[in-house]
């Protein structure tokens, strides 16, 4: 019998139980994996704390939302895919199907061919990241040369990425950090320049950076503690997409800075888009091209055996030098 990490209320991750539990025979429309590698993400701690924008139908339940493996069976009315194919898991709502297993039964909508130079770990780390900041910088903004883009805790996965599709698409890229041992690192991601919070003015750093325009979008996980620092430095008919609470707080929007700049606060979450075909055939598309030709590649932090998933959380929740993103191999 498969093994799979499930919890059985809302204790946080610490509450995870290892365990067998029963093959799932795939139904209509999916397919079942047998998982290779699935990786960490900061919403699945949030998730486990009743703390997410949905929330477990029953329990226990599994979790996690990214997973590269071999298709090993196939529900009826499955096209598109082959038995002994690899593959990886794309954003989805799990509920309490999520990823943190060695057998998978998955909505065939919300999976796609493996990147054939990457590993079963990178494969497993690449959707979640790269669709989160195709959409907002590619589809909605249309960003390019010419736009200034602000990238706020740009050492996360997300941060990271949109730095890298940013670069592509030819805008000019403003990371934030914390610390300024991070300074290299956002170079590196594609970061054209890099501001320190704690210690610098960061409107009139924007600014200078801009020669007074301010940035035409702002990418924005943190919450509270930021906006009213860089909202004096939006530009006429910014957008700020606010996708998560890193400071826990939601904050309090500067209305007067958006009043005057025509602003737009926009609550982005991947899954609406993921939802929309074609909207995710053009990330699909435009991520699978850039990391085959090698002009993206997912970083990893660390990966840890099947058996130790807590510690990898315990690992994620702690501050960290190094970056990228934390993965589970099964050992399948």
């Amino acid at each position: 019998m498969p093994r799979a990490w499930q919890i059985h209320d809302y204790s946080g991750y610490r509450c995870l139980k290892l365990g067998e539990v029963p093959i799932e025979e795939p139904g209509p429309g999916e397919v079942r994996l047998r998982v290779e590698a699935f990786a960490l993400n900061w919403g699945d701690m949030d998730l486990m704390k009743d703390n997410y924008s949905f929330s477990f139908p029953r329990f226990p339940a599994r979790v996690g939302i990214e997973a590269a493996g071999i298709v090993d069976a196939i529900g009826p009315q499955t096209a598109g895919f082959a038995i002994g194919e690899r593959v990886s898991t794309l954003p989805y709502f799990y509920y309490d199907r999520g990823a943190s297993t060695e057998s998978l039964v998955i909505d065939a909508r919300y999976v796609t061919k493996a990147v054939p130079n990457l590993s079963a770990v990178e494969n497993a780390s690449i959707w979640m990241q790269y669709l989160t900041a195709y959409f907002p910088l590619a589809e909605v903004s249309k960003v390019g040369s010419g736009s200034h883009v602000l990238a706020t805790a740009a050492t996360s996965t997300a941060g990271g990425a949109s730095l890298e599709i940013g670069r592509i698409l030819g805008a000019t890229m403003i990371g934030t950090t914390r610390f300024p041992e991070n300074v290299g690192y956002l170079r590196e991601m594609g970061a054209n320049h890099v501001i320190v919070t704690g210690k610098d003015d960061l409107a009139g750093e924007i600014m200078e950076i801009t020669g007074g325009r301010g940035v035409d979008m702002v990418f924005d996980p943190v919450g509270a503690g930021l906006i009213a620092r860089y909202s004096p430095a939006l530009a006429r008919n910014a957008r700020i997409y606010f996708y998560g609470t890193l400071d826990t707080a939601r904050p309090e929007l500067p209305v007067v800075d958006m009043f005057q700049k025509n602003a737009v606060f926009h609550p982005y979450s991947v899954f609406n888009y993921v939802e929309d075909p074609a909207m995710l055939a053009k990330g699909e598309a435009f991520i699978h091209d850039m990391l085959t030709q090698g002009r993206i590649r997912p970083r990893i932090d660390r990966v840890y055996p099947m058996e130790k998933y807590i510690e990898a959380f315990d690992y994620l929740s702690q501050p960290r030098t190094t970056h990228g993103k934390v993965v589970i191999e099964t050992g399948l």
